[in-house]
């Protein structure tokens, strides 16, 4: 499976999750975490003595922090001419109405840490950051484009990717001649710095993407240091873990391996990724014998994923194998946001952090 297929095929997973929450399985609009305690930073935690011996779910919240543009009210050389990850030509004469929509947020994020948030006029249920949140949906029906919703706010350029759909509605969108600048919706750590230069450069802020750019991948570098100072040296000696994605109420459970989005992750956060150990690639549904194989001491999910699946309790029940592992036993889970997990964009680093902190110093949330 490509890189950007195995992505895509994430990202509908995640949708569903997303909807699952939108629709009262995991409880009000996305965005609205289960209620947990913020990680300190990496750099000022103690390491567990013994890690292994922690026992327990815990959430790992993440602090709104306020958007900080890169440059104030950047004036936009237009027309701006790119060619979008679809191979289309688009041309963008105004920026004065933004739409900026994924299924994360993090494109409209990044269009306000690029000094533009004032002309962005409306959001994606994913987009709930407080400087964004009172903007009016175009996605009303859970994280569906809703073709009306959009035409109401005049937009003057769209940016988007194959994250949310129907795919048909920005079609329908650039039928009307409304440019529609398409994003690569293959993300990872190593294309957070791709991703912020594109959305400036369609929006004729070149140079603020490249200063964005570098403060996010500043922010990655210096907190990914920060992690490998306090994890474990010897590779061996941090704990065993696997992304484990959950849609309970339809009974979808996958475990994400080589290829998927999460493999860069799990080895970013001081842990160690079995899925290559068990060659266990992409995205395949849950199996006894991969839980026996992968021998996880502790499991990353989806703070909604595993409210779908009926807590800890749910899940265990549903996969008695993995109760026979050190993670079932111990009730190991590290949640986070949904929208964040795999969202790599300007909160990248902070959702590293905090992941690391669970991994590495659990009783900071304590």
């Amino acid at each position: 499976m490509s890189a950007l297929r195995s992505f895509r095929t994430v990202a509908a997973l995640v949708a569903t999750t997303l909807v699952l929450t939108a629709c009262g399985g995991g409880g009000g609009e996305q965005g609205e975490r289960a209620e947990g305690k913020v990680a300190p930073a990496i750099a000022d935690v103690t390491p567990a003595a013994d890690p292994r011996s922690y026992s327990g779910v815990i959430n790992a919240e993440i602090a709104d922090s306020a958007v900080v543009p890169v440059v104030e009210n950047p004036t936009p050389a237009l027309p701006a001419k790119v060619t979008d990850a679809q191979g289309n030509k688009v041309v963008v004469t105004d920026v004065s109405r933004i739409l900026a929509l994924d299924l994360y947020g993090t494109l409209a994020r990044t269009v306000f840490e690029l000094g533009l948030g004032d002309n962005v006029v409306g959001r994606d249920r994913s987009t709930t950051f407080p400087e964004a949140k009172d903007l009016p949906l175009v996605t009303p029906s859970a994280h569906d484009l809703n073709a009306e919703a959009i035409l109401a706010l005049n937009p003057s350029v769209i940016l988007s990717d194959t994250t949310l759909g129907p795919v048909d509605v920005l079609r329908q969108m650039e039928d009307s001649g409304i440019p529609v600048v398409w994003v690569e919706s293959d993300r990872s750590l190593a294309n957070v710095g791709d991703l912020t230069r594109t959305t400036a450069t369609a929006l004729g802020i070149p140079e603020a993407g490249e200063k964005l750019a570098a403060r996010v991948d500043a922010e990655i570098a210096e907190v990914s240091a920060q992690i490998e100072a306090q994890a474990p040296a010897d590779k061996n000696q941090r704990l065993r873990t696997i992304f484990l994605y959950a849609r309970g109420n339809a009974g979808v459970y996958y475990m994400f391996g080589k290829g998927s989005a999460a493999d860069d992750l799990i080895d970013s956060i001081g842990a160690y990724d079995v899925a290559e150990e068990i060659d266990w690639s992409g995205m395949k549904s849950v199996t006894s014998e991969g839980l026996v194989a992968a021998a996880p001491e502790l499991i990353v999910m989806m703070t909604g994923g595993l409210e779908s699946a009926g807590g800890v309790d749910g899940l265990l029940e549903k996969w008695p194998a993995l109760a026979n592992t050190a993670a079932g036993q111990n009730k190991r889970i590290v949640t986070v946001a949904d929208s964040l997990v795999l969202g790599y964009g300007p909160a990248t680093a902070e959702v590293l952090n905090a992941l690391a902190v669970a991994v590495i110093a659990p009783e900071a949330f304590e």
